[in-house]
């Protein structure tokens, strides 16, 4: 029977069966995971990007089924949950994971369209033509001499990250091709607050929090923050938080063994019964009732 993992930096550079090429507080690069294929549910709690090396992989991000194949590219944010994965007997990867800082350092300006991708429009994958395949395979046969060759350099991390943060400047240009950013929106102090609102919902573990809560965040009014997600991506700020939330509840009832009163405690519901009432309302069934469904 398949199992359950969650991916995180420890269970990552601590398995001894994996295969990394890099690590330090921020990044790891995996040069093969092959036992990935005994997982059936994953918590990805980094960012991660994902290259199919051999074979296909297939699974359902957050509801949509997604299909990996050889050449093709997965972009994961974090904390996204990947259930239902079937591998063939050859697949394999490359991938890399990182943290929301350095991922954010690296795209600086252009996290906005790392976000559209990711939160708005949901493109997980990209796929690579012959010249693109060639030139990450340049980038990362420089990442290789720079992993082993480069160990006694003082500048080491230094010279990977600015190698990673090239690789994802390009990436980000490719995803730019599905939808391109609308020109109108760019550099308005809406769209950044627009990132930041989505930044602050992917990366907080608790996201059963009031609209007014993430707009004081912002040091926004709530109305403000409501404005800006409708124009944005056509969905209010609690559309948004609600969708996240029910997401979570989905993950920790179908694919855990926690407690009703466990999940209530993770998710920050004030109790049992208030949880039940917003499954219920939400669900049309009580949690138990969801779970054995």
């Amino acid at each position: 029977m398949k199992q359950q993992e969650e991916i995180t930096f420890q269970t990552l550079t601590d398995n001894e069966d994996i295969q990394i090429g890099y690590s330090d507080n921020d990044i790891v690069v995996v040069d093969s995971i092959q036992q990935f294929a005994e997982v059936s549910t994953a918590l990805v709690s980094m960012n991660a990007v994902v290259i199919c090396t051999s074979g296909k992989v297939q699974g359902v991000i957050n509801g949509k089924q997604i299909e990996l194949h050889q050449n093709q590219v997965a972009i994961i944010p974090q904390n996204i949950i990947v259930t239902d994965v079937m591998v063939s007997p050859d697949f394999n990867l490359k991938a890399m994971f990182l943290t929301n800082r350095i991922l954010q350092s690296f795209l600086r300006e252009k996290m906005n369209v790392w976000n559209d991708m990711m939160y708005v429009h949901r493109h997980h994958i990209v796929t690579m033509d012959e010249d693109e395949i060639l030139f990450y395979t340049h980038f990362y046969d420089m990442l290789k001499l720079t992993f082993d060759r480069g160990k006694d350099n003082p500048f080491r991390t230094d010279v990977i990250q600015s190698l990673l943060r090239s690789a994802f400047l390009g990436l980000c240009g490719a995803m730019k091709q599905y939808f391109p950013v609308d020109i109108e929106l760019q550099g308005k102090t809406s769209d950044a607050y627009f990132q930041h609102f989505l930044d602050l919902l992917h990366s907080t573990e608790v996201k059963h929090r009031t609209v007014e809560a993430y707009a004081n965040d912002l040091c926004i009014s709530a109305k403000y923050l409501t404005t800006i997600c409708k124009r944005h991506s056509g969905k209010t700020a609690n559309e948004w938080i609600t969708e996240h939330v029910m997401e979570d509840i989905r993950y920790y009832l179908k694919q855990t063994d926690f407690s009703i009163k466990q999940i209530c405690d993770r998710l920050g519901f004030p109790n049992p019964s208030f949880f039940g009432k917003y499954v219920k309302d939400h669900f049309g069934m009580t949690p138990m009732e969801f779970r054995n469904n």
